[in-house]
């Protein structure tokens, strides 16, 4: 990650406000005080960036809310400007602590820039090298205006898919080409200044499930041969927006992101794994609204913006990755814990999980709300059962994917 400023983060995630194409341009209007002036205006406070040669993510880091548009501008050669693509954010300033302009030089961008482009207008400009697409969406709690950058390269995925049922006994073109899996990132949620979901005897979610990325960090590695890229190895906090451009600059054939799974109702118990999708399912709406750190309501908000979203996602694939994983996790718990309850397979709109080039799944262990559970979460062997069902999922969606039958 390359960084610009020491202005601090935070984690709480507040809905995409937008999610759009480059031949679109979009005001996200947000609510705030009519009347604009020099001591309530919206700070630009940083600009960070993640990239390889094919995919660059920008994020521009706001003060609070703002309205904003943009607009893809082609190369003017009589004034020597490359094409480029600007963000203007009204109501807005540029704070003291901002360094730039930011050289990127990756081959798709050459470097970001920002400037009082009206006395209350801040422009955000990217010079273009070279790409074929773009995206832009906002996260709030801090607000950020993220920004993807597709190259003519395209990204190393394994299908393009437009949003449809999944159909598990269908092959995909996947694994018609026998493509093999060869590098995971593995995401331990939470982290750092946010501990995630709280048991009643103090046992905390960040803990868990770094006990259990770790776990798979050495199973795969071991019994997959697959290099395993973790987003974090130690207590850290990572942005939600960052993890994903790790596992999209990294070029993972597949991300598993780890979590344990909280209700009010103390007697909900079992495991569960998600997919990115649109959903009704009103308990699935609230694990996602829970691990995004939003409202069951804000996220209703959320599903309209998913319809452009799902025409790019890896929803059969992933579908296929949760469907093993889910089952092998399941098996290995109850052959030692029979009381585990499988909850199955769904589709729900988490962050972690958006924008990711690859098949990506979230998956809940068990719920460290319930006392039984929590005492389970806490114990070295229930983790290493844990540990060794996701690990035979993992392990079938590549033998699949190679064409080969377990």
């Amino acid at each position: 990650m390359h960084r610009f400023s020491d202005s601090p983060l935070r984690f709480v995630i507040l809905p995409l406000v937008v999610f759009l194409f480059a031949s679109s341009t979009y005001v996200v209007k947000t609510s705030h005080a009519k009347t604009a002036s020099k001591s309530n205006s919206v700070k630009v406070t940083d600009i960070r960036y993640w990239s390889n040669p094919a995919y660059t993510r920008v994020v521009i880091n706001l003060s609070s809310d703002a309205v904003f548009k943009h607009r893809l501008l082609k190369e003017d050669p009589g004034l020597k400007k490359p094409r480029r693509l600007y963000v203007d954010i009204s109501r807005a300033a540029i704070s003291p602590s901002l360094k730039q302009p930011i050289p990127i030089n990756d081959g798709l961008l050459r470097m970001a820039r920002a400037g009082q482009y009206t006395r209350d207008t801040v422009r955000v400009v990217l010079d273009i090298e070279s790409i074929e697409d773009y995206k832009i969406f906002a996260m709030a709690e801090p607000f950020r205006i993220v920004i993807d950058v597709m190259g003519k390269r395209g990204v190393r995925s394994q299908e393009s898919e437009v949003r449809r049922e999944p159909t598990p006994d269908k092959p995909t073109l996947a694994q018609q080409l026998g493509l093999k899996i060869k590098r995971i990132v593995i995401d331990a949620g939470h982290g750092g200044k946010d501990p995630g979901a709280i048991g009643k005897r103090g046992l905390q979610e960040k803990d868990v499930v770094l006990k259990i990325a770790k776990g798979l960090k050495e199973t795969l590695v071991s019994e997959l041969g697959a290099e395993v890229i973790m987003i974090r190895e130690d207590d850290r906090f990572i942005p939600l927006e960052e993890r994903t451009a790790i596992a999209n600059t990294k070029e993972a054939d597949i991300f598993i992101s780890v979590h344990a799974n909280a209700s009010f109702n103390r007697r909900a118990s079992g495991v569960e794994t998600y997919y990115l999708n649109l959903t009704n399912d009103e308990a699935a709406i609230r694990v996602a609204a829970r691990e995004n750190a939003v409202s069951t309501k804000k996220m209703s908000d959320l599903q309209y913006i998913l319809n452009d979203l799902m025409k790019t996602a890896k929803t059969n694939e992933s579908s296929r990755l949760a469907a093993k994983v889910q089952g092998s996790l399941v098996s290995s718990l109850k052959a030692k814990y029979s009381d585990v309850k499988g909850n199955g397979v769904k589709g729900a709109p988490f962050y972690v999980l958006v924008g990711t080039h690859m098949p990506s799944i979230l998956v809940e262990v068990s719920f460290i709300s319930n006392p039984k559970e929590e005492a389970r979460l806490a114990d070295k062997e229930y983790i290493k059962e844990v540990v060794n069902g996701i690990t035979i999922g993992i392990k079938g969606y590549a033998k699949e994917m190679e064409g080969v039958g377990e």
